[in-house]
């Protein structure tokens, strides 16, 4: 066993270094791109503004409050449950064009590009975050409890990211082609609509509330307006989920990863054959 051990660590300072190194391809990839991350960074401000003023006015909070200190959770929630789309569009891409055939032919650990893609979402994940916080802090929003629940919030978003990223990995490599992945890219749209992100789910059919209340969505939404001492926390007779958000956000978390990790790593491996 002792005889083992090196070659696997090496194994693993490999697959790191290499991993890194596809993050570095995907953050030039973008910079090549402007366009692409100008969209993407655009995109959580124009949400802030559409659903804060146009539709804010039309919506009242639960117990009272400012809709945009109420939306901002379920925006930041909408943000991070949109990794595995982008994942699932850019691994579908690479794999249909011939990039990753490309990769296995260099001299490179095979489980880096699933890892690579993983991490470099993360990075982009972070600068949309980023760009949120700064249009929530203009337009009125503020976390109210204090900097550790806030970072607690943000953590928690960071590792449901980093969960959901794997999903996209898998799916990415399950679908034919690249124009598959972008026909589902919609598809992502109703999760992030049938939760409490944007209004509250009591007024919903009991069925559909069912759904909402046990989407992850609605959880991380809970859990963010909780720690950021925001209108519209849970509190009564809710859903179990919505009672202990923030341990929902990391059952959901650690299912994912411990379901799409190996999924993908050995789908990876089977499109090459």
């Amino acid at each position: 066993m002792n005889d083992l051990a090196p070659p696997l660590g090496h194994r693993l300072r490999w697959t790191f270094t290499d991993g890194l190194t596809l993050v570095g391809r995907e953050l030039g990839r973008l910079r090549q791109a402007p366009g692409e991350i100008v969209a993407a960074l655009i995109f959580p401000a124009v949400m802030v503004v559409l659903f804060g003023y146009v539709f804010g006015s039309a919506i009242k909070v639960p117990e009272g409050g400012d809709y945009r200190e109420y939306l901002m959770p379920g925006l930041f929630a909408m943000v991070t449950f949109s990794a595995w789309l982008g994942v699932m569009t850019r691994m579908a891409a690479d794999a249909s064009r011939g990039v990753m055939d490309r990769f296995r032919s260099m001299p490179m650990a095979r489980l880096a590009v699933p890892y690579g893609q993983t991490g470099a979402d993360m990075l982009t994940g972070l600068m949309m975050l980023a760009v949120m916080v700064s249009t929530g802090l203009l337009v009125g929003w503020q976390p109210h409890r204090g900097l550790i629940p806030t970072v607690q919030a943000f953590l928690l978003m960071i590792v449901l990211r980093y969960a959901l990223s794997w999903v996209g990995v898998y799916v990415g490599l399950a679908v034919k082609n690249d124009q598959v992945a972008d026909a589902m890219v919609p598809l992502g749209l109703p999760f992030t609509m049938l939760s409490n992100a944007f209004v509250p789910t009591d007024g919903m059919p009991v069925w559909l509330r069912f759904l909402a209340d046990w989407n992850p969505v609605s959880a991380l939404t809970a859990a963010a307006r909780e720690l950021f001492g925001n209108p519209g926390a849970p509190s009564g007779n809710v859903a179990w989920p919505l009672e202990h958000p923030v341990n929902t956000v990391l059952l959901w978390s650690a299912a994912l990863l411990v379901i799409f990790v190996p999924l993908s790593l050995r789908a990876y491996i089977r499109r090459g054959r």
